[in-house]
């Protein structure tokens, strides 16, 4: 189970965000938002409604949603409390579901919560979200962010070390892989070497990584960002030889990252966040081939350093050498494969 330590989310300032202003860059690219998160959280609350605010000006036609914690049933069997996200969430989003004018098709996919450390049990509850997620849910993420430093850990989630090799774990993920489920996989750059040896056990065990793989720039890793690239860099191109990992390029708003754009007096444009994060990124496609790779925005959680419009007017901006193929699975066809959504485009 779970632990929640302190939150390291940066606060999202409106009025701070209002400062930066620009048009939306090639508006009308088709967009998969590969990952972002809906919640109800006291003072900060993010809706399929407001989500589809942030959204207007690029062409965003459809977005995968990602546990979160959210909406989970008051009480219970501990393994049905998830189960009140993605009845939650499935209920935000046919409400936003066909109603013309370009409207997104908000959380087509839903990558929900289960233990997987229930090993086989985890089976029934898989069955659960998916028959809660009337066609929409597609995987399951369990956090296995962690670090022996409390200063280098920037996930608001602290599961137990080593957990993808726990023998209990795998059975849960194989679980997912009997049902064609895909696993989000969410961790520290210092753990890629753990990932790699899952994705070699487990062949047929769809895995997404997110966030790029975490390379992180806090705690004893601030001011080495040239020798967490280097590290970073070599892990990632063992994983690019599993055929069986893709990457989410995002997330790079959060604390972890070490970027602080975040503390400056106006808010970042495309060019200094193209500038800052191109070299990741474009390593990724470099490494994974753009078949592998797709953009996130990982909102509200990155809303804190950047809007909606100007992150993704960077992401297009990283993506301008590549060619029009590229652009599309990038943008579009990466997601939607990956998670079975079935889009026409």
């Amino acid at each position: 189970m779970r632990t929640a330590p302190r939150p390291r989310h940066i606060p999202v300032r409106k009025d701070w965000l209002a400062l930066r202003n620009e048009p939306a860059f090639e508006p009308d690219r088709p967009i998969v938002d590969a990952h972002h998160h809906l919640w109800d959280k006291p003072g900060a609350s993010y809706s399929a409604a407001d989500m589809a605010e942030d959204m207007a000006g690029h062409t965003i036609v459809a977005t995968v949603f990602v546990e979160c914690g959210a909406f989970y049933r008051p009480a219970g069997d501990r393994m049905e409390l998830p189960l009140g996200e993605t009845e939650a969430v499935v209920a935000m989003a046919e409400t936003h579901a066909g109603r013309g004018g370009g409207q997104a098709r908000i959380a087509a996919g839903i990558v929900g919560y289960v233990d997987l450390t229930a090993g086989a049990g985890a089976g029934v509850y898989l069955d659960r979200h998916m028959a809660a997620g009337r066609g929409r849910f597609k995987g399951v993420r369990n956090t296995t962010a962690w670090h022996a430093d409390p200063n280098a850990r920037g996930s608001v989630v602290l599961p137990p070390p080593g957990l993808l090799y726990d023998p209990g774990f795998r059975k849960g993920l194989a679980e997912l892989a009997a049902r064609d489920l895909v696993f989000d996989a969410w961790m520290y750059h210092t753990q890629l070497g753990e990932l790699y040896d899952l994705a070699r056990a487990m062949p047929d065990l769809k895995v997404v990584l997110d966030h790029q793989g975490g390379p992180l720039g806090i705690g004893p890793y601030a001011g080495r960002r040239n020798d967490v690239f280097a590290d970073w860099e070599h892990f990632m191109g063992r994983l690019s030889d599993c055929p069986n990992i893709a990457v989410k390029l995002g997330g790079f708003g959060m604390l972890m990252s070490g970027f602080d754009f975040y503390d400056h007096p106006l808010p970042p444009a495309s060019d200094a966040l193209c500038e800052a994060w191109s070299p990741y990124f474009l390593r990724c496609v470099a490494l994974f081939g753009a078949d592998r790779c797709m953009f996130e925005s990982n909102f509200p959680v990155d809303k804190g350093m950047v809007s909606y419009t100007v992150l993704w007017n960077a992401f297009k901006k990283i993506a301008a050498s590549r060619s029009e193929s590229e652009k599309h699975q990038l943008f579009f066809e990466t997601a939607n494969r990956t998670y079975s959504l079935g889009l026409n485009g």
